[in-house]
């Protein structure tokens, strides 16, 4: 198999320079094509994202996509010229951000399942001279500390803001790593995330194999068991 390349951002304008997505934070969009398919027919192909961007930067709107050689849409994106166009629809999604919904966050996500999340703690932060007083605690695996995405946006945000936790698994650790090594273990989730309580909320966003795994973990924890399809009131929140 052909490694996925790095992540790419990708940068586009929207209608006007004041222009926004207007996205409520914890929602995403989704982007179609018609691609033309192994045998030759041609298929509507639909992925969702997040943008990593936000309202407070009119008139366009950014997007990190990890191109695999054999992903759809994002083969696609990598072959766009400058100012081709894309087709976009949303918001889409069962979570929506409010400030101070919860106590604390326990955050999980894998690769560019970051985005959300992201999205979240930005708002969070943004909203402290207003009241929001959220705390957070995010675990990011990934395999190596170069997969690491948006680390330094990570990085800026936890040095400041002492509400926000970020914590660092790797697969292939470098030496004199002091981070989680491996899969996110219900271990981890137990000495960094909150304990099961009314005003705690568990969110994962990551390849479908770490999400169903990390359901079964944060159950043994004693978190309410995830649904298949998570709803906004739900104590474990899958994207």
């Amino acid at each position: 198999a052909v490694p996925p390349t790095g992540p790419t951002r990708y940068r586009f304008k929207l209608p006007s320079s004041q222009s926004v997505l207007g996205l409520p934070i914890g929602q995403h969009i989704s982007i179609g094509a018609p691609l033309t398919q192994p045998d030759g027919s041609t298929k509507e192909i639909v992925r969702s994202y997040t943008p990593i961007s936000g309202d407070h930067q009119p008139g366009y709107f950014d997007l990190l996509i990890k191109s695999y050689p054999q992903g759809n849409i994002s083969k696609m994106m990598a072959s766009l010229m400058v100012s081709q166009t894309i087709r976009v629809r949303g918001p889409k999604g069962a979570f929506v951000y409010t400030p101070n919904m919860v106590r604390h966050f326990g955050m999980i996500a894998g690769g560019t399942g970051i985005t959300p999340m992201l999205q979240i703690i930005r708002a969070i932060v943004r909203g402290r001279p207003t009241g929001d007083r959220t705390q957070v605690d995010l675990i990011f695996a990934n395999v190596s500390v170069q997969d690491i995405l948006l680390k330094e946006d990570l990085d800026a945000l936890v040095q400041a803001d002492s509400g926000i936790r970020v914590h660092f698994v790797l697969d292939n650790p470098p030496e004199g790593w002091t981070g989680g090594v491996g899969y996110v273990t219900a271990d981890m989730i137990s000495k960094w995330l909150p304990k099961p309580a009314d005003d705690v909320k568990i969110l994962l966003c990551g390849p479908p194999p770490m999400v169903s795994g990390l359901k079964k973990a944060t159950d043994s924890l004693g978190f309410t068991k995830a649904r298949p399809v998570s709803k906004l009131s739900d104590q474990v929140f899958a994207f």
